[in-house]
């Protein structure tokens, strides 16, 4: 924990988080309006795999790769698959930062909530490993493993999870820190 906390108090500067901030969120909008889209085209309305927070199963990503087709999967294995390999590490350091910067507002950083920070880098690395997952079906493409599958269906659901319990304890802490703004401005006033 320790470590941790020294890694945060190190690069919590308010420039700092706000470059990675804006850094990580340019490479998510570039993937969702250009190389999520332009995979999408080949998959007939079907999502892809990193995009479905509860799941698949073998026949989902057969009738995917199928719908694809040889360009789709060149598409997805050459083009989403690169921008989403700097994106999981960039997830992970800003959203650890931001959180640790906004525990350090409340005074929180040394104290047990310093775990949550852990949570965009669980979702990180848990993203790694499905991309590696997606990237071995789409290279053994048509003959998928039920284990293969079913290792990197795991990893998008850690994926998922992760995240979510990650922004829900963000909104609580900004939340958190709006009611301490309230209450030092109203104590202000009232002197």
């Amino acid at each position: 924990m320790e470590r941790l906390i020294k890694f945060i108090e190190r690069n919590i500067s308010g420039k700092k988080v706000l470059g990675l901030f804006f850094l990580t969120n340019v490479v998510y909008t570039f993937m969702l309006t250009v190389t999520i889209p332009k995979t999408m085209e080949f998959s007939n309305g079907m999502r892809l795999l990193d995009m479905m927070p509860t799941g698949y199963d073998l026949d989902y990503v057969s009738k995917l790769f199928n719908l694809l087709g040889e360009n789709g999967r060149s598409t997805y294995l050459n083009n989403q698959i690169p921008v989403d390999m700097i994106y999981p590490l960039l997830f992970g350091l800003t959203y650890c930062l931001l959180l640790g910067y906004f525990l350090k507002k409340l005074n929180k950083l040394n104290s047990p909530y310093i775990f949550l920070s852990l949570l965009p880098i669980i979702a990180g690395v848990a993203d790694y490993l499905e991309n590696l997952g997606i990237i071995t079906m789409l290279k053994n493409y048509p003959k998928l493993k039920e284990t293969t599958v079913y290792a990197t269906n795991i990893f998008s659901v850690i994926k998922s999870i992760s995240t979510s319990i990650f922004f829900i304890a963000l909104i609580v802490v900004l939340i958190a820190l709006g009611i301490k703004v309230l209450k030092r401005k109203t104590s202000a006033d009232n002197v």
